[in-house]
C-alpha cells in the first residue's frame, strides 16, 4: 500500500488588524450546545480545473466540520456576498444577516504540471477580523488531504483543541453468511474515502491496531494455522508474525513510541500478558495468574498498562506498571468490563461493559472514578480513540440479526453517528494524525 507521501510548505498569516471584540471560541466541554454556524465558500481559482477542485475542497471541509457535531455549515444558497478570487475583507454585515459566525474563504492556483497552491483564511464575522490562514504547496492529487488539514486548522482555532480529520481507520470488513463469515482487513480515511482492502479474506483476521507512525499495523491472523499476532507494513505489504509461541497469541497493541508491543498468550488453560521489544524480539512476561489476563493497553506516557482480568472472580479492569508490578483494580460497577484503551490525553480509559444481557461503551478516569456510559446496544464493543481524545469509534449491532457496523460518539455522549463502510464492519482502530 502506498505511503502518504505529502510534500507541503505552509505558513500562518494574519492580515486583518484585531478589533475590540471577544475572540471567536467554541466551548466543547459542555455536552449539549448549539453547533456554531459557519459558512465555507468554494475556494476560487483563476484557471483550469482548479475551480472544480476548489468546490470539492469546500465540500470536504464542510462535511468534516458538520460530522464533528460542533459546526453547522450554512448552505451556499443563503450567501449574499459572492466571494471573489482576491482576499478582500468580507462584507461582515452580509454574513451576519444570514447568522454566520465564522467564514472560510480560499483560492486554488495551478503551480505546474500536477501541482497546486491552496490558500485558505478563516474570518470571525462578529469580531470582524481574520483569525487564521495557511498556504499549502503540494501535488494536485492530494487535494482531499489538504481539505482535511484545513478542517483540522479550523477546528483547532475555534475549539482550542487539535482536530482529527487528517487520519485513517483500519478495521475488519465482514461479508458472507453467519456460518461462512469472511473477514478482511480494510483501511480508509476517517470520512470513509480512499477505501482499500489489505488482506484477501482467505484467513480470519481480528483486532487491527495502528503503530504511532501510522505506517504499520498489528493484528491477529489464522494465516499459519493457529492464531498469531502479525505486524504489517502498509507501504510495502510485507508482514511477519511476532514469533511462534507455545499457545495462542492475540490482543496486540503498540507502545506510544512504537518500539514495544504488548499482547496476550493463552497456554495450558491460563492467559497472561507479555511485552516484546520489536528491535531485539526479546519477550518478557508481565502477569502470572491462573486466570485470564488480556486486552492490554499502554498509557500514553508508557509508564502503565490497563487490562482486563478475571483474577478476582469476574472480568474487571486493572492497571499495572509497565514492568508488570503494582497491580490494582479500577472497575467496581455491576457487570463485566473488557477491551480497555487509554485516551491519548491519558485522562480517561474507554471500555466495553456487559451487564443485564446488553453491551455498553463507557469511559472512566484511570483510577476508576467518574464512570459514564456513552452508548448501549445488543452488542457494542471495542472502543478506539480519535487522536485528540474527544471522539470514540466502536462496533455496534442493534440485534442478533442486525448488521454489524461502526459508530462514533463524542465523549460527552452526544453526536452518535454511523461510520459508512461498503459492507459490515467491526474492530475499528483510529490512527494518529498522519505525518
Amino acid at each position: 500500500m502506498q505511503r502518504y507521501v505529502f510534500l507541503i510548505v505552509s505558513f500562518l498569516f494574519i492580515l486583518a488588524a484585531p478589533q475590540a471584540h471577544a475572540a471567536l471560541k467554541l466551548d466543547i466541554t459542555r455536552g449539549n450546545f448549539d453547533p456554531l454556524p459557519i459558512a465555507v465558500a468554494d475556494l476560487t481559482s483563476n484557471a483550469g480545473d482548479s475551480g472544480k477542485i476548489g468546490q470539492d475542497i469546500a465540500k470536504v471541509i464542510s462535511a468534516d466540520l458538520e460530522r464533528s457535531g460542533l459546526f453547522r455549515p450554512i448552505g451556499k444558497g443563503a450567501f449574499i456576498e459572492k466571494v471573489g478570487f482576491d482576499f478582500s475583507i468580507p462584507r461582515y454585515p452580509d454574513w451576519r444577516q444570514i447568522n454566520t459566525q465564522a467564514l472560510v474563504t480560499g483560492t486554488v492556483v495551478n503551480t505546474g504540471p500536477g501541482k497546486m497552491k491552496v490558500v485558505f483564511r478563516l474570518w470571525d464575522i462578529y469580531g470582524e477580523q481574520q483569525i487564521a490562514g495557511k498556504e499549502y504547496n503540494t501535488f494536485t492529487k492530494h487535494w482531499r488531504r489538504v481539505s482535511h488539514l484545513i478542517a483540522d486548522e479550523i477546528y483547532k482555532r475555534i475549539t482550542g483543541e487539535d482536530g482529527y480529520f487528517d487520519t485513517r481507520i483500519v478495521y475488519v470488513s465482514e461479508s458472507g453468511s453467519a456460518t461462512r463469515r469472511v473477514k478482511r482487513l480494510a483501511i480508509m480515511d476517517q470520512d470513509g474515502e480512499n477505501h482499500k482492502f489489505i488482506t484477501s479474506g482467505r484467513h480470519l483476521v481480528l483486532t487491527p491496531r495502528f503503530s504511532p507512525n501510522t505506517q504499520e499495523i498489528l493484528y491477529l491472523s489464522y494465516e499459519k494455522g493457529k492464531p498469531r499476532v502479525f505486524i504489517r507494513d502498509l507501504q510495502t505489504g510485507r508482514q511477519d508474525d511476532l514469533g511462534s509461541f507455545p499457545g495462542m497469541s492475540f490482543a496486540p497493541r503498540f507502545s506510544d513510541d512504537g518500539n514495544r508491543v504488548v499482547f496476550s498468550i493463552a497456554d495450558g488453560g491460563t492467559t497472561n500478558i507479555y511485552e516484546m521489544n520489536l528491535r531485539s524480539r526479546n519477550r518478557v512476561q508481565l502477569t502470572r495468574t491462573p486466570g485470564i489476563d488480556t486486552s492490554p493497553s499502554y498509557s500514553p506516557d508508557g509508564k502503565q498498562i490497563v487490562f482486563n482480568s478475571d483474577r478476582g472472580g469476574s472480568q474487571q479492569l486493572y492497571v499495572m506498571s509497565a514492568g508488570g508490578g503494582n497491580v490494582r483494580r479500577i472497575s467496581f460497577g455491576d457487570g463485566r468490563y473488557g477491551t480497555p484503551v487509554w485516551s491519548p490525553r491519558q485522562d480517561l480509559i474507554a471500555f466495553t461493559k456487559m451487564s443485564g444481557g446488553r453491551f455498553a461503551i463507557g469511559v472512566m478516569r484511570s483510577d476508576g472514578s467518574g464512570e459514564r456510559i456513552l452508548d448501549e446496544a445488543w452488542l457494542a464493543e471495542g472502543p478506539t480513540w480519535a487522536p485528540n481524545g474527544r471522539v470514540l469509534m466502536y462496533t455496534k449491532q442493534a440485534g442478533p440479526r442486525s448488521r454489524t457496523r461502526i459508530y462514533s460518539i463524542d465523549i460527552t455522549g452526544h453526536n452518535l453517528r454511523e461510520v459508512l463502510t461498503p459492507a459490515d464492519a467491526s474492530d475499528p482502530a483510529w490512527s494518529p494524525l498522519l505525518p
